[in-house]
């Protein structure tokens, strides 16, 4: 055997074992008649000697030519270590070696594999391998493990069945870009690799199986950003003959039970607020409740004051800012600029200082008096020693944009505290959204979302009100999962596709296999799909997923490490019925 323990288990009490360890070498010292080195696995680093006067002559030589990360056996006796170490588990005892095997020599590392590494984030991507032997993306791996088994464990033991559906499906024309798959066998035919397996998990409800989950792949074709990847893992589940209220009794349970479990956190409440009032409140459908700054109207007080910024204005909204009266000019100076920069995209910003002694000053003193300024307060819920900001114009524009201001003040001012943990869900979205340029609706979730049954009758008369039967989870400012409860009948779905601007034609051409499944007795059903990389990653305490999964792809979709994507030789496009257009 390679070995008898791990570099991570020995301690005092295996004094005077012998015992066989393997690993890599982590660092070497040598003394002339003494030679320390670090052995390292998965597990942790235990300390080698090897001394001229008790390690047999060959043996002792060997050592003193290993270098870093060298792959390496040894044999020895667990002795108690002079000058012990505090900070790691094994820092009572070293190995004092009889035998060593080299078992691989290794190049020098392109950078040092220690917590604190001096390699940039391309050297290490490019060499990912090495960059898992570093604790922080090893003990990241581990800990993406240790949510997947909680999740497995707490779904199967509610009876949920895991059961996989296909890679290679059929492109859809909704949602983001697929990735397609050229068929050899089908001459000019391809297959789509899923975005998610929603008709699937649908299929499996008409077939019986009414607890379903899947911890899945999934790719989707577009822009990437920190917390995005081509492709992603979700945690994909479905339910039969359930309402809302059961998927979120669940799901809420499955969300208690890893932070408990993981963090060691109890969460008791997991607030409800619908789409609405979440756009209104905080600017966006993903709200950050760890911290206040709620957004306060003040078009009832801020127009018709002879401000006429303010007064062409579909909205004026502002936020109180905590502790932020003392800002410095220089320091208000720089928050206007920031709104200013195109990633945002205000015209400008208007502020009220909230002076200790009940009084305000602000930046437009010549149109508002001290009892306008104290509606502003009172609507922002600001307190004497706050700063209130105040944005205006469109509506929905002014709304992200006050939104952004408020998540960078909250990172500024330490809100946003990675070891707190504030859930909660988002009801009531729309079911349909307007696409400006081409004037159609498109479905805000995916046409298999069912409508309020209440709001049914607006379908033919104002689609943009029709409320669907979907639900988000946040977590901490991310959205961390989504769902809803399905259409079931064919009628129905054949509604649904005619609103989203679907000929008969085209709806059976793409999503007839499911209309024809709903004629076969369609149970009620719905479902919920976490997206796995962004919850392990925010449990963890991270705002990016990157360093939650094994081998990543860059901001521009490529694997460096393996070069990918990349072309395909002259043969294999003529197998597969492909001409590549000259330039």
């Amino acid at each position: 055997m390679y070995r008898s323990h791990n570099c991570g288990e020995l301690n005092a009490s295996n004094i005077n074992t012998e015992v066989t360890l393997a690993g890599w070498v982590q660092k070497s010292r040598d003394k002339g008649f003494m030679n320390w080195v670090d052995l390292r696995d998965r597990y942790g680093i235990t300390q080698l000697i090897f001394d001229e006067s008790r390690t047999d002559k060959t043996v002792f030589e060997l050592a003193k030519t290993l270098g870093r990360e060298f792959v390496i056996q040894v044999k020895g006796t667990v002795i108690e270590r002079e000058a012990k170490n505090k900070n790691i588990p094994t820092g009572e005892i070293e190995i004092l070696v009889s035998e060593l095997t080299i078992l691989n020599t290794a190049l020098t590392p392109p950078f040092t594999i220690e917590d604190e590494t001096d390699g940039g984030e391309d050297i290490r991507m490019k060499y990912r391998y090495l960059d898992i032997r570093r604790n922080p993306v090893k003990n990241s791996l581990l800990f993406r493990h240790k949510v997947a088994m909680e999740v497995r464990k707490y779904l199967s033991d509610l009876d949920f069945c895991e059961v996989e559906t296909p890679y290679l499906i059929k492109s859809t024309p909704e949602g983001a870009r697929d990735f397609v798959v050229p068929s050899r066998m089908n001459e000019g035919q391809f297959y789509a690799l899923p975005q998610s397996p929603q008709t699937f998990k649908q299929l499996l409800m008409v077939g019986g199986m009414d607890k379903y989950f899947q911890i899945v792949k999934c790719f989707r074709d577009e822009d990437l950003r920190a917390d995005r990847q081509p492709e992603f893992t979700q945690i994909d589940c479905e339910m039969a003959f359930v309402e809302q209220e059961d998927i979120l009794n669940v799901f809420e349970g499955l969300t208690r039970h890893l932070l408990k479990e993981i963090k060691g956190i109890e969460v008791d409440k997991f607030p409800r607020i619908t789409y609405d009032y979440a756009m209104k409140t905080y600017g966006n459908d993903k709200p950050d409740i760890r911290f206040g700054m709620k957004f306060g109207e003040l078009n009832e007080f801020a127009q018709h004051k002879e401000f006429p910024v303010f007064n062409a204005a579909e909205l004026v909204v502002g936020i109180a800012v905590p502790g932020a009266g003392n800002y410095t000019r220089k320091e208000i100076d720089g928050l206007i600029d920031w709104v200013k920069r195109p990633q945002v995209g205000a015209s400008g910003m208007v502020y009220v200082k909230c002076n200790e002694d009940g009084t305000f000053k602000s930046s437009v003193d010549k149109f508002y008096d001290q009892d306008d300024l104290t509606n502003w307060a009172k609507t922002t819920e600001a307190q004497p020693g706050d700063m209130i900001f105040v944005l205006s114009g469109p509506a929905n524009k002014t709304r992200a944009q006050l939104s952004a201001l408020r998540m960078e003040l909250a990172t500024r001012l330490g809100l946003r505290n990675p070891a707190e943990f504030a859930p909660l869900w988002v009801v009531d979205f729309p079911l349909l959204e307007l696409d400006e340029e081409s004037g159609r609706y498109h479905a805000m979730h995916h046409p298999f979302t069912s409508p309020k049954p209440e709001d049914m009758a607006l379908l033919e008369t104002e689609p943009g009100k029709v409320r669907a039967n979907a639900y988000d989870m946040v977590l901490n400012g991310n959205e961390i999962g989504g769902g809803s409860i399905r259409i079931h009948d064919k009628a129905t779905q054949q509604l649904m596709f005619k609103y989203l601007g679907f000929t008969e034609e085209e709806a059976k051409a793409q999503f007839g296999f499911l209309m024809d499944a709903f004629q076969f007795g369609a149970p009620p059903h719905g479902g919920l799909a976490f997206g796995l990389d962004r919850l392990v990653a925010i449990l963890g305490g991270q705002e990016t997923i990157r360093d939650f999964i094994a081998f990543p792809k860059n901001n521009s979709g490529r694997d460096v490490m393996i070069d990918a994507p990349a072309a395909i030789d002259d043969a294999q496009l003529k197998e597969l019925h492909i001409k590549i257009a000259s330039i």
